[in-house]
């Protein structure tokens, strides 16, 4: 039997992500972590055979991440990018069976994240000193990510030839390199506008000249700086809910479902392939979905 050392098996699959299926690569990073995860419960030296992968006892496997309490969803992670790596395995020859094919993973139970309500992101948006460096920019990275509903990593990568501020939209570039035109509001641009007056003082680093949002050195932002600017806001504002960033791009397709807006609108600005993971993301009160019911369904618009 063939014995395939992990770093060629994980070079491959890595190009497969990339190339075929056209995943980001942070995807890619992901993916690839949670595949060596495998290999060290496999292999004390972390480098399987070909027999060991395909002889692979995964039930087992699932248990011995319960044993190191990795929560239900990280599990469902792995199990996904375990698929596609079988699924990798096969269709390059290297295996016939796959060991993922009655796996089945852990129930999941809808977890709502926590949403900001317009006032309280107003707050954080104001609480911002613009005499201090960098409020502005941090104004406008707000302003923005809420505006538009974008992930962290879209607005880190947003570059300025990619805002039409006229015609009032951006191109955002989203998971998989796809893109995406997403109406931009009035009150971003005025942010990002005023953003750009500081930013003209710095001298960007090589390749990130066309890059909006940039840090003190001119080079562009990192997640986790995005993520410090938001969680130091709102704690500063005294809110205490558990946000991040991605709080805002829930926030973003909730209210635009409070508001009446199109489910299937909501999906295209947000980038999501299928529907089921926006009915996912927006979730009803019962409020609104009772309002829904005697609005719309016909017994309850008979004429009296």
């Amino acid at each position: 039997m063939m014995i395939v050392s992990h770093s060629e098996p994980l070079k491959l699959f890595a190009r497969y992500l990339k190339l075929e299926k056209g995943l980001s690569d942070n995807t890619i990073d992901g993916y690839l972590r949670d595949t060596f995860k495998l290999f060290q419960y496999l292999s004390s030296d972390a480098t399987p055979s070909v027999a060991q992968l395909a002889n692979a006892d995964i039930a087992q496997f699932i248990c011995h991440l319960q044993d190191f309490n990795i929560q239900p969803r990280s599990q469902a992670r792995i199990l996904s990018g375990l698929r596609s790596f079988y699924t990798f395995l096969r269709l390059e020859g290297y295996m016939d069976n796959d060991p993922m094919e009655l796996i089945e993973g852990p129930k999941l139970g809808r977890k709502l994240p926590e949403i900001l309500t317009v006032e309280e992101i107003d707050t954080i948006i104001n609480s911002f000193d613009r005499s201090k460096p960098e409020s502005q920019r941090n104004r406008a990275i707000i302003e923005t990510m809420y505006s538009c509903g974008l992930r962290v990593s879209e607005l880190v990568g947003l570059r300025i030839s990619q805002i039409y501020s006229e015609e009032e939209y951006i191109l955002v570039e989203g998971k998989g390199r796809k893109q995406r035109l997403v109406p931009i509001s009035k009150s971003a641009l005025r942010e990002i506008k005023y953003y750009l007056q500081d930013r003209c003082h710095l001298t960007p680093q090589k390749g990130d000249e066309d890059i909006l949002f940039l840090n003190r050195r001119g080079g562009h932002l990192s997640r986790v700086m995005v993520f410090n600017i938001l969680k130091e806001r709102a704690r500063a504002c005294g809110i205490q809910k558990n946000i991040s960033p991605h709080t805002l791009r829930h926030s973003f397709a909730t209210h635009l479902l409070e508001g009446g807006a199109n489910l299937r609108a909501i999906q295209q600005m947000l980038g999501h392939e299928n529907i089921t993971t926006t009915e996912i993301y927006v979730h009803l009160d019962k409020t609104l979905l009772r309002n829904e019911i005697l609005s719309h369904h016909p017994r309850n618009n008979r004429k009296k």
